[in-house]
């Protein structure tokens, strides 16, 4: 298994559910156990879009786990000629017999502390993404595909009866707090979800960080645990590197490395 594909699969494993039980009105999908001794995973094309790649690391996890038997994956659901939508997995439980619609998504969340509600806090690193957002259409579009004609025509044609199909959402995400903030209240949402922080520019130049060194992974890698297999760089290049994804209004992710032990993620904003 390569290295990367490695790590990844572990940082999917290892990324807490949002929330736990029932939330929003939303079950969270419980993630079963995989033993992965004798798991051979399948390359993952990089050129991806993360979120996709996820899809597959969540494809190739479910079908080795002998829980579930994975019915339909990513499947288009038609109008016409139109596609209106995608059922991202039907799940039969092996134990059960009983069928779960789930849809995945997986996220990396700024916490910002100025809002007051917890669910309004959550938004995606350059303010175009928010939780709030996502949630409603899970809920509306997303779980009501499946009760549109389309979706039930599309049920029938792969012979999955719609009538007792529970829906739930495999809702895993990687927060990030404000630098140096105080501890803050996220509740209902899970606090294991947070990982790293958040900053601009300003606190990222200041003496604080000179003496460390830096990676500023690609996207693909935002998943994994930070390590120290990463050519690492110095605060002064790092800085004309970060300047140079701000042109394009592009908050990107940092390692830092304070020692050889402690390594930390953060995300640099630009807003």
């Amino acid at each position: 298994m390569s290295d990367h594909l490695d790590q990844q699969i572990q940082g999917f494993l290892q990324t807490p559910p949002l929330w736990t039980k029932t939330q929003f009105g939303m079950r969270q999908f419980k993630f079963p156990e995989v033993d992965l001794t004798h798991f051979q995973p399948k390359p993952i094309p990089q050129k991806l879009r993360l979120g996709h790649q996820m899809e597959q690391v969540c494809k190739q996890l479910l079908d080795h786990s002998p829980t579930f038997e994975v019915l339909l994956y990513n499947e288009p659901v038609r109008q016409g000629k139109q596609t209106i939508g995608e059922i991202d997995f039907i799940l039969k439980n092996n134990t059960t017999g009983k069928l779960v619609h789930v849809e995945l998504t997986y996220k990396f969340y700024i916490i910002n502390p100025e809002i007051s509600e917890p669910i309004h806090q959550l938004m995606g690193p350059n303010r175009r993404d928010m939780f709030f957002t996502k949630l409603e259409k899970i809920k509306n579009e997303q779980f009501g595909l499946l009760h549109s004609p389309a979706g039930q025509k599309t049920l029938a044609e792969n012979g999955i009866p719609f009538q007792n199909i529970q829906h739930q959402t495999c809702y895993k995400a990687q927060l990030f707090e404000p630098y140096q903030s105080k501890a803050i209240n996220i509740r209902p949402l899970n606090t294991q979800c947070i990982v790293g922080f958040w900053l601009r520019l300003d606190d990222l130049r200041a003496a604080d960080f000179k003496a460390f060194e830096f990676y500023i992974p690609y996207k693909a890698q935002w998943v994994l645990e930070p390590h120290n297999k990463v050519p690492w760089i110095s605060h002064f290049e790092t800085l004309m590197e970060v300047n140079l994804r701000f042109l394009k209004q592009n908050a990107p992710m940092v390692w830092v490395k304070k020692s050889e032990s402690q390594i930390e993620k953060f995300f640099v904003v630009w807003w």
